[in-house]
């Protein structure tokens, strides 16, 4: 684990903890940097990506009703340096994408900028986008 905190970190509520946390940690990948109780939360990441999951609970800072799925208008760009191993546990857990692998290019003024990308969504719907970066052109 490294010493960096990023200066911006997600916080993701979550219905069921025990659950995300399956999924963030067994089949996403990220380890735990900090974990308490009560409510249940964790603070997580994977290379230089971090983010956190707490329970929904009254004490939490809601701005409103959560509705499924959660995180509506929003979806997470997370870069890896291999996309491969994270798919091949999606796919051996049977875990639908939401999209499925693609190469895309993003004109970044006089290149392109290449990214092998999937997305899918977490158990509560929160949209993650996965990239690989490729190179460019």
């Amino acid at each position: 684990m490294t010493e960096y905190w990023n200066p911006m970190v997600p916080e993701l509520m979550v219905s069921d903890f025990e659950k995300s946390l399956d999924f963030y940690t067994r089949l996403l990948g990220f380890a735990i940097r900090i974990r308490r109780d009560d409510p249940d939360f964790v603070y997580l990441e994977q290379g230089q990506v971090q983010l956190m999951l707490e329970q929904v609970s009254s004490s939490a800072w809601n701005t409103g009703e959560l509705l499924a799925p959660f995180g509506r208008g929003i979806n997470f760009q997370i870069e890896l340096p291999d996309i491969e191993p994270l798919l091949t546990r999606l796919q051996s857990s049977q875990i639908p994408l939401y999209r499925d692998v693609k190469e895309a290019w993003y004109d970044i003024g006089d290149k392109l900028s290449g990214e092998r990308e999937f997305l899918v969504q977490d158990p509560d719907g929160y949209l993650l986008r996965f990239t690989q970066h490729l190179d460019e052109k």
